[in-house]
């Protein structure tokens, strides 16, 4: 209530007149009275200035307003910072906080309309976010939905910042009201169908205000799945629409016909309400932005860079919208406190108006005890009958002003009374208001303390991502090392492998050229080794037999004479001595490739076999065959000769 209307109340006090005397005034009264007026009114013009004052005045706090990248409505004002567009089809879109300046493109001059014009924007992208939303969980979810369904929830309160955007504000006895109550009352005129849901929420129990019918307005025509016809109805009426909105308010210009056609989409939906035992005149209508944030951080592999982006982008979202949501807070503490001296100020001017209530029954109750003396009196002097006819004149005429005067009081009481009652209820009001803004205070708090935590987890999943770009990266440098030296390795890998291939193509030739070679001269070797072994073989039967002869011939020798015994024996030693040059003969050509010590005094040279290691004599180590050991031809000793030859010979070409 305005000071100026709150001393338009208050009636200058009577005076009260004595018998003889005239009319006597009351001064303590009527000074403080007086006073207490002339107070009354320069504070109230005070109020009038200050107010007037900060109409004329630009905002304490420079307004915000919300850009959604992408849309074609109105454009930032050169100068204002815009984030750049989500990349790689990000799921979140970007909602910047700007601040238009005093001077340039945000002056004086330009500034309402501009920010009505970003303020429809913001409220119709917010409009399009809640029933998109709102319909995909609603289909996913598969069920009729009820009050407390979050999204749904939401979307009514985007619904009501519409409806009050740009609404007149009417004056009342206890300030100025807004409330878009009026223009839904005004769809029954419209669509007849409308008249069941109004007669519906006006008797609703327990709704005592019109944002809590408002709000129930909604709840009905959502469930009777005609929302968006009722509001087509409503914004096709401009005319009747521009008595309570402003021309550039949202219902009146086209984002009000876009979010109309977007209501349609809500007819897909089932929902379900219970209106009684519901409290719709004291919910806080906030919007709650964490809804509509999402992580960034949801793909992988390529997409890495990309989420660094969003993660960022939302990072200076977030940091935009805690310095809104701390101006916000601080011009909302600033209007508490104002209510709390505005509160304590109309305590006080109720204790006053009590201590005139008390004064005034004072008087009261002095005037009927004068009136009650002047009557008894008068009763005495017409019992008397000893006054005359002057005197009684003289005595009704004071009577009726003492009538008069009571009468007076009487009424001033009354209108003190039904003022004590007004203020009594202004006060109720004051503090159901107060506590509407701090519960409205401590959602926005909650709200502020949800988007730090979201801010800190950002943070941090921009740090963890940060500390994996840079691990892959030290990853990624160490594989390309390996891979190097790999390269290189293969490529040393491949030369020897052509290297040996080549080698082994040499050996290959090698081996067919020897074994051409010598294949022949092999075969001659065999032959003549197995003539050998025949041979020795003949030689061993022959020298059996000269022994078996040998043995009859001693037998026989025996038997003779011991005179020719000595001859005989000397004879067969002679025999037995040349056969055995003879047999020893062929057994040393044959066994002459074995090895035999060397005498001290032998000055021939000696050799070591290169297959077995053995020591041998020029003649016994005159032979030259290649090894597996070495390409080229090594002198070996005669049997590793022969069982190299054999082992050639039996191994195929």
């Amino acid at each position: 209530m305005a000071e100026a209307e709150r001393a338009s109340f208050l009636p200058p006090l009577a005076q009260s007149s004595r018998d003889g005397d005239g009319a006597e005034p009351l001064p303590a009264m009527e000074r403080r009275a007086e006073l207490g007026q002339e107070e009354e009114e320069a504070a109230a013009a005070a109020a009038a200035e200050e107010e007037e004052e900060e109409e004329d005045a630009p905002p304490a706090s420079p307004p915000f307003f919300l850009l959604y990248p992408g849309h074609g409505g109105a454009a930032a004002p050169p100068g204002v910072w815009r984030p750049p567009a989500p990349r790689g089809g990000s799921p979140l879109p970007v909602l910047v906080l700007s601040y238009p300046g005093s001077d340039g493109a945000g002056g004086p001059g330009t500034h309402p309309n501009y920010l009505m014009a970003n303020e429809r924007m913001n409220l119709m992208n917010m409009a399009k976010l809640s029933i998109k939303g709102l319909i995909e969980s609603a289909l996913n979810l598969g069920r009729t939905l009820d009050s407390d369904y979050a999204p749904l929830q939401q979307f009514f309160v985007v619904m009501e910042h519409c409806l009050k955007h740009g609404l007149k504000a009417k004056k009342t006895f206890l300030g100025q009201n807004k409330s878009f109550w009026g223009p839904l009352e005004l769809v029954e005129k419209l669509v007849p169908e409308a008249a069941e849901i109004t007669a519906s929420v006006k008797d609703l129990p327990g709704l005592k205000t019109p944002v809590g019918r408002g709000r129930a307005w909604l709840r009905l025509a959502l469930m009777q799945k005609k929302l968006s016809e009722y509001m087509k109805a409503l914004i096709n009426r401009k005319d009747l629409l521009s008595e309570f909105y402003e021309p550039n308010a949202l219902m009146m210009e086209e984002e009000g016909a876009i979010i109309a056609g977007l209501l349609v989409g809500l007819n897909v939906i089932d929902a379900n309400f219970c209106m009684k035992g519901e409290d719709l005149d004291s919910q806080v209508g906030v919007i709650d932005f964490s809804m509509y944030l999402k992580d960034g951080n949801s793909t992988k592999g390529s997409e890495g860079d990309g989420q660094i982006t969003a993660i960022l982008d939302q990072k200076n979202y977030v940091e935009e919208l805690n310095r809104h949501l701390s101006a916000t807070v601080n011009n909302l503490q600033a209007k508490v406190d104002a209510l709390e001296k505005s509160n304590t100020k109309l305590t006080e001017e109720l204790a006053v108006a009590n201590n005139r209530i008390i004064t005034l029954q004072e008087e009261m109750e002095r005037v009927k005890e004068e009136s009650s003396y002047i009557l008894e009196s008068n009763r005495k002097v017409t019992k008397d009958r000893t006054a005359d006819g002057h005197a009684l004149t003289e005595a009704r005429k004071q009577l009726k002003e003492e009538t008069q005067l009571r009468l007076d009081v009487e009424k001033e009481l009354e209108v003190q009374i039904g003022m004590r009652q007004e203020m009594e209820l202004a006060m109720k009001m004051l503090e159901k208001d107060v506590c509407e803004k701090q519960d409205a205070l401590v959602a926005l708090r909650q709200q502020l303390d949800d988007l730090r935590a979201l801010k800190h987890e950002l943070s941090f999943k921009l740090q963890s991502s940060d500390m994996g770009v840079k691990q892959k990266s030290e990853l990624n440098s160490r594989l390309e090392e390996k891979t190097n030296q790999m390269a290189a390795t293969i490529k040393q890998l491949e030369q020897r492998l052509r290297q040996a291939e080549k080698d082994r193509q040499l050996a290959q030739q090698d081996n067919r050229l020897f074994k051409q070679e010598f294949g022949d001269k092999i075969n001659s070797l065999q032959l003549e080794v197995e003539e050998l072994s025949r041979q020795r073989s003949h030689l061993e039967l022959e020298l059996k037999r000269e022994r078996d002869r040998w043995s009859h011939s001693h037998q026989r020798s025996q038997e003779n004479k011991k005179g020719a015994k000595n001859w005989l024996r000397q004879d067969g030693k002679l025999k037995i001595q040349e056969e055995k040059a003879k047999l020893k003969q062929p057994l040393r050509e044959e066994n002459s490739v074995l090895p035999h010590k060397l005498l001290s005094g032998t000055q021939e040279e000696q050799n070591i076999c290169k297959n077995c290691g053995g020591i041998f004599c020029e003649a016994c180590s005159a032979n030259e065959l290649p090894l597996p050991s070495s390409i080229n031809p090594e002198r070996v000793c005669n049997p590793c000769h022969k069982q190299l030859i054999q082992q050639y010979s039996i191994s195929p070409l």
